[in-house]
């Protein structure tokens, strides 16, 4: 499902070269649960963005289903995105000035179609935000909804395109250790319903713990998977 050769990263700080990520090769199977872990400055989120097609690699290729997203132009991946990509972050990301049940719906308008076998677009952000228990919640702005509601919101809108690969980033990074259990414990389950393949960047121990493989990253090299 994602493929990764010599990939690196290099930007200029102070008018000189730093190497965040170098000769990274990797290949996740599809529908598996992949950590990625690594002390603080590692290029966790860097390989993230990679992998995501968030970002330029400044060598190497990425392929995402069969699809070398290297070559691709930004309004390619964008559009590849949206159409097989899902994200949650550890802000959350959500817009402030929509509820969540539009919050969710931008996947769709994004698209440009609705999405689900004979559900439009409203249907759906209805069922999604009901089965991670927001039923009632559903009219809520952002600013109305705790810390664990607003990422419900977030896993949710993640779900909304039935994305093939899901990334996250430090999704429990903001919340309290509870709150960030129960999460977790959402996340694995819709992943595992939706057959999704989920890559994982966290600092938590026992979240890493849950995943099928974990990749650890030390000064951007992986030195354990």
């Amino acid at each position: 499902m994602i493929e990764a050769k010599g990939l690196g990263k290099t930007y200029l700080s102070g008018g000189k070269p730093l190497t965040v990520l170098k000769n990274i090769n990797l290949t996740i199977e599809p529908r598996s649960f992949v950590a990625i872990v690594g002390p603080s400055g590692s290029g966790k989120t860097t390989l993230l963005g990679l992998l995501a097609g968030l970002d330029d690699a400044s060598s190497g290729v990425v392929s995402l289903n069969g699809v070398n997203i290297s070559r691709l132009t930004e309004d390619e991946r964008a559009k590849f995105r949206a159409e097989h990509v899902g994200f949650v972050f550890q802000s959350f990301q959500l817009i402030t000035t929509l509820t969540a049940r539009e919050n969710v719906m931008v996947p769709f308008e994004l698209l440009g179609r609705a999405n689900g076998a004979g559900t439009d677009a409203e249907t759906r952000a209805v069922e999604l935000l009901e089965r991670v228990g927001l039923g009632s919640r559903l009219d809520h702005y952002p600013a109305q909804l705790s810390g664990g509601e607003q990422q419900r919101v977030a896993l949710a809108r993640a779900f909304a395109n039935q994305p093939k690969i899901l990334f996250a980033d430090e999704p429990t990074g903001n919340l309290d250790a509870n709150t960030g259990h129960k999460i977790i414990d959402l996340m694995v389950e819709l992943n595992h319903d939706a057959q999704t393949t989920l890559v994982l960047v966290t600092h938590d121990p026992e979240l890493a713990n849950r995943a099928h493989r974990v990749i650890r990253l030390s000064d951007g090299e992986i030195v354990a998977s």
